[in-house]
């Protein structure tokens, strides 16, 4: 599995499986430890849902309790992740009074920091600029800056083109690159139709622009019409 994918598995296991844990704190000392318990509770939940073979370095930061904030006396403090929050980057972490005479739900700021290799730009890319293994280096980023995934495997970024002006020191993600056009409408392609145990080969003429991994129209010499995966520059694949 692509290290990106196993990476933003990893950020969803963290949102949907952990357990709570309940811990109690006496009544003078509750506000001072209150953060502590929060740290105490999101280390153990990303250690032990982090993947072995993932080379990422998590680091966890917690945010303070707001100091307008006065809360009752409470025996037992249960940590909680909330519904829309994830352990991936800028989020928050609940706390609830689980054994109190007054029940208060608070929550805090929470940073999820996930430290790894990347491909980062050297040279600034402009709008539809290509990307070739001359414009990247390898570095450290860290990968829960942005929620859209880092592109590790290099066969995701090879050839594609910037969806945006892209500056140098960037890492490589989802969002900021697009599959390459490849050819024109009109322009004269290969077409291999492939079925169980035949595969035939042909030529037909492009109906729409041809962009690699995407579908495209196509026109016989007959004129049927019919729609193929752009693999390259001058191939479309039918499958039947």
């Amino acid at each position: 599995m692509d290290i990106s994918a196993r990476a933003g598995r990893l950020a969803a296991v963290m949102a949907g499986g952990l357990m709570a844990a309940s811990v109690g704190l006496s009544a003078w000392a509750q506000e001072a430890n209150l953060q502590e318990v929060a740290q105490d509770w999101v280390n153990r939940a990303v250690a032990s849902n982090t993947a072995p073979t993932a080379p990422l370095r998590m680091e966890v930061v917690v945010g303070a309790l707001d100091n307008r904030l006065r809360l009752a006396p409470c025996a037992a403090v249960e940590p909680y992740l909330p519904v829309g929050a994830r352990l991936w980057g800028r989020s928050r972490i609940g706390l609830r009074c689980t054994d109190g005479m007054v029940r208060w739900n608070v929550s805090l700021p929470l940073t999820v920091n996930a430290y790894g290799p990347a491909w980062v730009l050297k040279n600034p890319l402009t709008v539809g600029a290509t990307v070739t293994e001359n414009d990247v280096v390898q570095a450290e980023v860290n990968w829960a800056e942005d929620a859209s995934p880092i592109l590790h495997d290099r066969t995701l970024w090879l050839g594609q083109v910037a969806t945006r002006s892209l500056l140098a020191g960037q890492a490589l993600r989802h969002n900021m690159l697009r599959p390459a056009q490849v050819f024109q409408v009109g322009a004269t392609v290969r077409v291999v139709v492939q079925g169980a145990g035949f595969s035939v080969t042909g030529e037909a003429q492009a109906m729409s622009v041809g962009v690699v991994g995407q579908v495209a129209r196509l026109r016989f010499e007959s004129g049927r019409l019919a729609s193929g995966t752009v693999l390259d520059a001058n191939t479309v694949r039918i499958d039947l």
